[in-house]
């Protein structure tokens, strides 16, 4: 197997990386103490967390919680070092671990436990404007011709992706409501999903709020269609933002079930009976808040994965853990970069990180003069498959 490239670091001033430390955490820590009435030694650790990201080493303790093998191995392997000297991907699981041990939420005896930090900025999103719109752009889809609906859902899941709660923290104003494929593999998508048998279709979440909300609409779809079961997989606790744990699943369901559309609330109805008759079946693996990318997946994991019909990752991070958040030629192939993955995958990401493969070359070298930042805005979308 060749050589992978470097991975993206932190380090280097004026990258979009290093602006997540020193731009998107501040204000990330500042909305959580806006957000809750943290007594001061909370609000203290936070801070002093958001101060050694920026300015000190990791530490020798293993931060609390589950999957604490993993994360004693992963500490005892970068305690010590700078955090800007620490690969990107890492370093930002790690911070994120490390905010869920400054508000306890592991820890079984304070008040705080199982509070999920982001909880209020997720209602929000449950609650605002923008899902309004979605929820009545799904109403008009009765009677649309087959194939115009099942695209329709399908780009509605891609471009849901847009909702990122981390992307939003300090891009609120961010004008997501153009955007372009960059990669179009739908129809490679399709082929695979539609196949005869019985092995699922596994679907892994990325963020709640509007994210989940067209992500449990295409599940909806991919149960009518007859492609078999279905498994949504989601995150064992909060992890980034926004990220989509059973509890959110339950709050968006809530949500629809209170929608003033027939339609939304018959789709809430079939979700909560396809969960019920096993036809829909909600997941979780410690994998999914490991500091790590897909090429260490667990056997027992990669075992499920190697047996559906379809896995389809969604958003930028599943992106980032299934090519490696690495320094790749964005032509590289993205068959190339996920050849690896045990199973026929798909993935459906808004850009919003500096990582790209699949890049046509003619269309790289345009969209690299017309908008030099493509890769940062949320308004270049990707759906490639390797099957």
């Amino acid at each position: 197997m060749p050589d992978l490239p470097p991975h993206i670091g932190i380090d280097r001033p004026g990258s979009f990386s290093r602006s997540v430390f020193h731009e998107r955490h501040p204000v990330l820590i500042a909305n959580l103490l806006a957000d809750h009435p943290y007594p001061p030694h909370i609000a203290e650790a936070l801070e002093a967390l958001l101060a050694e990201s920026l300015a000190g080493t990791v530490p020798p303790r293993t931060p609390g919680g589950p999957e604490i093998h993993t994360w004693h191995l992963e500490i005892a392997a970068h305690a010590g070092r700078p955090w800007d000297s620490l690969p990107f991907l890492w370093a930002e699981a790690y911070f994120y671990r490390r905010l869920l041990r400054a508000v306890e939420f592991h820890h079984y005896e304070s008040p705080w436990c199982g509070v999920d930090p982001f909880a209020p900025q997720k209602r929000a999103q449950l609650d605002g404007p923008e899902l309004r719109t979605d929820l009545d752009a799904y109403a008009s889809l009765e009677g649309a011709a087959p194939d115009d609906r099942r695209r329709a859902l399908l780009l509605a899941a891609l471009w849901g992706n847009q909702a990122d709660l981390g992307f939003r923290t300090n891009n609120p104003d961010a004008d997501t409501a153009n955007g372009d494929l960059v990669a179009d593999d739908s129809d490679a998508l399709w082929a695979l999903a539609d196949a005869p048998g019985d092995a699922p279709v596994i679907v892994v979440a990325d963020n709640a709020g509007r994210e989940i909300t067209a992500d449990l609409a295409l599940v909806d779809h991919l149960l009518e269609t007859g492609t078999g079961p279905v498994e949504l997989h989601l995150k064992p606790h909060p992890y980034f933002v926004s990220d989509a744990t059973g509890r959110d699943v339950v709050d968006t369901l809530d949500a629809l079930d209170r929608d003033p559309h027939q339609a939304v609330r018959d789709l809430a109805g079939r979700l909560r009976d396809a969960i019920r008759l096993g036809w829909l079946r909600l997941r979780s693996h410690g994998a999914y808040v490991h500091p790590t990318d897909y090429r260490t997946l667990p056997s027992d994991l990669a075992e499920e994965f190697a047996a559906a019909k379809l896995v389809i990752l969604k958003g930028d991070l599943n992106y980032r853990r299934l090519v490696g958040d690495r320094q790749w030629d964005p032509t590289t192939p993205f068959a190339q970069a996920a050849g690896y993955f045990p199973g026929p995958v798909a993935a459906l990401r808004t850009a919003k990180s500096d990582l790209a493969v699949g890049v046509d070359p003619a269309r790289l070298a345009k969209l690299d003069a017309d908008a030099p930042d493509w890769r940062l805005t949320g308004t270049r979308a990707f759906i490639q498959v390797k099957a």
